[in-house]
């Protein structure tokens, strides 16, 4: 019997950490994956998991019998199976709540289903003392036996973070993967308490293998979200993927939903957003600069190709080179947002950083627009990062990164500014208007803002320049900065974004100013 605990052990802690990661997608398709919410998913587990061991090691010492202890897991297991079926209905409120930034709706919804953990964790953190206690016939070998439990566990635990994150979520789904660990952990409670107890005292608990079923067969074939205009949805090892009809445009939207990374519509390439503007960065060289001085760009969270098109449509057939961490994104994009059709773009599936760090090409524009909403990837904000754009950057080439910021708060634009003006001589400002967005340009030759009016009044007259430049052009014109404050210096040892942009986020939540948006 002691072998078949060790084997329980293992799958308990397997099973645990799947659910701490799978809880993170479930949660993560409705309120993103920011540091705000892996925190509290973590903080949470931790807690559910210590007051599993307060209990388990005390109801161990009331009730030492291999029976109590499998009973316990089945339980585990089925309330873990349950919950997927559970949130759905206040998931998908949530998600209407979150379209329109309803705060509180969001945020009851959000604890709501994190509560929903506490009985399946728990009872999963009862069963390593519960194993120490059945498996402790000599009090000499204690430490040895307790020992084994926790490596086995752990053990267990290493494979639990990598197939749902690897393998089951992208090729089955969130829900499914609860189902699988939960209807194998429940095979192994019912093994165990079949050799145990006896086939006679196990059978009711196979009405919780029923229940799981038809839960899941009425859920089947039901979407993650229910978005009006969804054509598509998908889950990848990276993201949840959402593909929405609004009129004559497809959006691009990941997780949270709350940002559009990518539109397209073939018969027109003018969107809001800050795509247009990455268009603009060269041109505050020293005029006269054409668009055939435009010889190749790199697009940094290339997504499903928005600004790709746009700069095919603006500078011709041109190189470009896109890293998108996300091959499902890639996919979606061919299929989609018609990044099949230009022959001209090499998509590569890998990190922005490592991939321009490894190109051998100089660019005359290097666009990074890798948000992970609400954050930038900190390796794209430091000195480091943006000497390796220098050193990919053509003699006249531009550097040009979208950044968020808040209607009073500029401290993220600022940080970038200071970091980028370690490496670049001239930096440029300019604020998307009716967003909360800017775009920073850095040239790698000094420059200033009357080179941008020359040459903006020379493609005018020129007569046949793209109206889709002129109009970036413009815009960047009218909504250009005067400056930014000197602050801090990011680096590849500290690079404290995540604290500066959940500072903003809080502050902005709290300070009221969401109903600003809606």
């Amino acid at each position: 019997m002691r072998k078949y605990i060790y084997f329980t052990v293992f799958i308990s802690g397997m099973t645990t950490l799947a659910a701490e990661l799978s809880a993170s997608r479930l949660i993560g398709n409705v309120f993103g994956t920011s540091n705000l919410v892996w925190a509290a998913i973590i903080g949470l587990m931790l807690l559910y998991l210590t007051l599993g061991y307060t209990l388990g090691g005390k109801q161990a010492d009331k009730s030492p019998y291999a029976e109590s202890m499998y009973k316990i897991l089945a339980w585990g297991a089925f309330t873990l199976g349950i919950v997927p079926y559970i949130s759905n209905p206040v998931l998908r409120a949530a998600a209407t709540a979150f379209d329109g930034l309803q705060v509180g709706v969001m945020l009851g919804a959000f604890i709501a289903v994190l509560v929903l953990f506490s009985v399946p964790i728990t009872l999963l953190g009862m069963i390593s003392p519960y194993a120490i206690r059945l498996s402790m016939d000599d009090t000499e070998k204690a430490g040895k036996i307790s020992g084994n439990i926790y490596a086995i566990s752990t053990l267990g635990s290493f494979l639990g973070t990598y197939l749902p994150v690897l393998v089951l979520i992208p090729t089955v789904g969130t829900t499914k993967t609860f189902l699988i660990f939960s209807l194998f952990l429940l095979f192994v409670a019912l093994v165990g308490l079949a050799k145990s107890a006896g086939t006679k005292k196990m059978l009711p608990y196979l009405l919780m293998v029923l229940a799981i079923a038809t839960l899941a067969f009425f859920d089947n074939g039901r979407g993650i979200k229910q978005t009006e205009g969804q054509i598509y949805e998908a889950e990848s090892a990276y993201n949840y993927i959402e593909v929405l009809q609004r009129g004559s445009e497809t959006h691009l939207r990941l997780n949270d939903g709350q940002g559009v990374h990518s539109v397209y519509d073939p018969d027109n390439l003018d969107y809001d957003g800050p795509w247009s503007q990455f268009l603009v960065g060269p041109f505050f060289n020293t005029p006269p600069h054409t668009k055939k001085d435009i010889k190749r760009i790199a697009i940094v969270g290339l997504a499903a190709g928005t600004f790709a098109q746009q700069a095919t449509a603006v500078y011709g057939e041109i190189p470009i080179d896109g890293f998108e961490i996300d091959p499902k994104i890639i996919e979606i994009g061919n299929d989609y947002f018609g990044m099949a059709e230009l022959d001209n773009l090499n998509a590569y599936a890998e990190d922005g950083r490592w991939g321009l760090a490894h190109s051998t090409h100089q660019y005359d524009i290097i666009a990074v627009d890798a948000y992970r909403p609400p954050y930038i990837p900190w390796h794209m904000t430091t000195l480091e990062f943006f000497e390796i754009a220098y050193s990919r950057l053509s003699p006249t080439g531009v550097l040009t990164i979208n950044v968020g910021r808040l209607p009073n708060d500029r401290r993220l634009i600022n940080a970038m500014a200071s970091t980028i003006a370690e490496t670049f001589p001239s930096v440029h400002i300019m604020d998307i208007p009716y967003t909360l967005n800017s775009i920073i340009y850095a040239t790698k030759q000094p420059t200033n803002e009357d080179f941008l009016s020359a040459n903006l009044i020379a493609l005018t007259e020129s007569g046949d320049t793209h109206p889709l430049l002129l109009d970036a052009m413009q815009t960047t014109w009218a909504f250009k900065q005067a400056g930014y404050e000197s602050s801090t210096v990011f680096t590849d040892d500290k690079a404290p974004i995540e604290w500066i942009t959940n500072d903003m986020i809080l502050g902005f939540m709290l300070g009221g100013d969401v109903d600003s948006l809606q």
